[in-house]
């Protein structure tokens, strides 16, 4: 009996060394997390630390997570969360709130199945809800505007990091095919939105 009992032990053991194994090649080979790139402060707008986002709340996707703040990786482009259940805020742009456009991205998956936060992103219409608390405590409430998807070499750089103008909060996710090549999907999603009442 106590053979058997040892027996399953290892058998479970086993699978947990394999499953733990199997998702660290994933982040590490498939879907590897950027290196962020130091940048000078000067180029960081957001005018008030007690702005910076620390969760955002989708009622209709049921998502109500942490918000990392992430720069630039070393190909210039803005860098992502190190986990598929975060999402990330563009540091050098605006905080929500503040004028001009705030920018949090999300993992659709890991390119093999595993649900990253924004899998549902798409699903947002119009009108919807989306709340963003800070570090002061404020619960900012934002509205969808809108959506569009672009190629993911060739989104509008200036329309999505607008870092002036009126109050803004774009959501950036991937979609569309895999491009293995450069381990990414071929489209970016932006869900436009815009300070609830404007």
């Amino acid at each position: 009996m106590i053979r058997y009992f040892l027996f399953i032990l290892v058998i479970i053991m086993t699978a947990l060394a394999f499953g733990i194994f199997g998702v660290t090649i994933v982040q590490s080979f498939w879907y590897a997390p950027d290196t962020e790139i130091e940048v000078p402060i000067e180029t960081d707008t957001a005018e008030n630390p007690a702005h910076y986002p620390e969760r955002i709340r989708i009622p209709r996707l049921g998502i109500d997570t942490g918000v990392q703040h992430v720069g630039v990786n070393a190909s210039g482009n803005m860098a992502v969360p190190t986990n598929y259940t975060d999402t990330a805020w563009y540091k050098y742009g605006p905080a929500p709130g503040e004028g001009g456009s705030a920018v949090i991205a999300g993992h659709v998956n890991n390119g093999l199945g595993l649900s990253g936060v924004f899998e549902r992103l798409s699903e947002l219409e119009t009108g919807d809800d989306i709340y963003v608390t800070r570090a002061d405590g404020k619960e900012v409430h934002f509205v969808v505007a809108g959506k569009r998807s672009y190629p993911y070499d060739d989104a509008p750089a200036d329309v999505i990091f607008n870092p002036s103008g009126s109050v803004r909060l774009n959501l950036i996710t991937c979609e569309g095919k895999w491009v293995k090549k450069d381990k990414t999907y071929d489209q970016r999603l932006v869900v436009f939105t815009k300070l609830a009442g404007d």
